[in-house]
């Protein structure tokens, strides 16, 4: 912390003290086996030092707790609270003191004192004491400006001030990725890594979605204790270790249907993170809005509401089909089904499928098998626009298993 320093000579002093929670304290406990030289002679030393746990002399941790030696770190998320106290010094009555405490971010300077009224009158060897507290929102330098005025008993009206400088660190570091599904799912991985010297107890992760979405959280099992983590019941986070969490956004019904306002929403929510300190001091950090890239749907969406994971070898098989206008006007569509080597498609191509508006769509059960037994994909659809004779080519739609009814050699 780095002080400025009045130049001129005050009746009053200024203190300024970080108020933080003690630490337990650590000792290093030295053994050795009896057979040795010293025989018991640490073992006994340890028994008589009383920072020591009776019964578990040779434990690091000691039944005391330490006050902070220095100004320590600050993390973004934590509770930043300081002692201020103004004394007199001198032998003589001071009148009108006015105390103001600001802090000075990068963005904003925040006044913290608890009353912005002066002191009427402060006797010789008296003092003023105020404690003010600040939820740290902003990485970088901060600079607590403290202000004294104040007049004599003589009228002489006087002023000084002193800066405390300290820096805001990142507690973690947040990495996010989405994954865009099929459907109108929204993938997110979250990877939360523990960049402070000492463990974190993680009290909650959750994603709070944007108002177009409902939110699904992938990080408890769905069998055994309801609600149970997969990082299991004690959810310790130690230092540099990295966690990933999973959750899937779905849109709201009223808002499912409508492809072109889906298609161009890119802000999906926020991360709001909860763990607690050594000494259970709790901390909250929430990011920023989290954004995707939106979805390249192109004027045409094609996707699958229903295909069935297994089928038979030549035997037919339904899928239905969704297709969605994603452009601005309206289109007239026909359907082309092309055969693959292994993927033959049963009725009639090149069929009129009629208009469709803009954010508008169609179902359609299509019937197709498969000739070649394995994993395989289906491909081979086309869709004109009859009226600007544009056509859109789908291939890969998804992939079908196809296995043989029969037994090995009748196949």
């Amino acid at each position: 912390m780095d002080v400025t320093q009045a130049k001129q000579e005050h009746l009053l002093a200024l203190k300024v003290m970080r108020l933080t929670k003690p630490t337990l304290f650590t000792n290093l406990p030295v053994t050795c086996e009896v057979r040795d030289l010293p025989g018991d002679l640490f073992g006994q030393l340890m028994r008589e030092d009383p920072s020591t746990i009776k019964g578990a002399e040779t434990l690091m941790l000691g039944e005391m707790l330490t006050l902070p030696q220095n100004f320590g770190n600050i993390f973004l998320g934590e509770t930043f609270s300081s002692y201020i106290s103004v004394h007199n010094d001198s032998n003589q009555f001071v009148k009108d003191i006015l105390v103001k405490a600001d802090l000075q971010t990068s963005s904003e300077r925040l006044n913290l004192s608890a009353s912005n009224s002066a002191v009427a009158k402060l006797k010789p060897e008296s003092c003023i004491d105020d404690v003010i507290h600040h939820k740290v929102k902003e990485i970088g330098t901060h600079i607590l400006v403290c202000a004294v005025s104040y007049t004599t008993q003589y009228g002489e009206k006087l002023y000084f001030r002193k800066s405390f400088k300290f820096h805001v660190l990142k507690p973690l570091d947040v990495k996010t990725k989405f994954y865009n599904a099929e459907t109108d799912e929204v993938f997110l991985e979250a990877q939360i890594q523990n960049i402070t010297t000492s463990p974190m107890f993680m009290e909650k992760v959750s994603l709070e979605p944007s108002m177009m979405y409902n939110v699904k959280e992938l990080n408890l099992f769905s069998s055994g204790d309801p609600g149970e983590s997969t990082f299991g019941k004690m959810s310790y986070l130690q230092p540099m270790d990295t966690r990933q969490y999973l959750y899937c956004l779905k849109p709201k019904p009223e808002y499912a249907e409508t492809a072109g306002v889906i298609k161009g929403v890119t802000v999906m929510g926020k991360l709001d993170i909860v763990w607690k300190t050594n000494l259970g001091e709790r901390v909250r950090l929430q990011t920023s809005q989290l954004q995707r890239m939106a979805p390249g749907y192109g004027d045409i969406r094609l996707s699958l509401e229903m295909i069935p994971d297994t089928v038979n070898l030549e035997e037919p098989f339904d899928i239905i089909c969704k297709i969605t206008n994603c452009s601005e006007r309206t289109m007239d569509l026909e359907l082309e089904m092309c055969n693959t080597r292994s993927i033959h498609w049963c009725g009639v191509s090149g069929r009129q499928l009629g208009k469709v508006s803009p954010a508008a769509f169609l179902s359609l059960t299509l019937t197709l098998l498969s000739s070649v037994q394995g994993l395989q994909s289906i491909s081979g659809l086309r869709l004109t626009d009859t009226i600007l004779k544009r056509t859109y080519e789908y291939d890969d739609i998804a992939q079908v298993c196809v296995v043989c009814p029969y037994t090995s050699n009748e196949c």
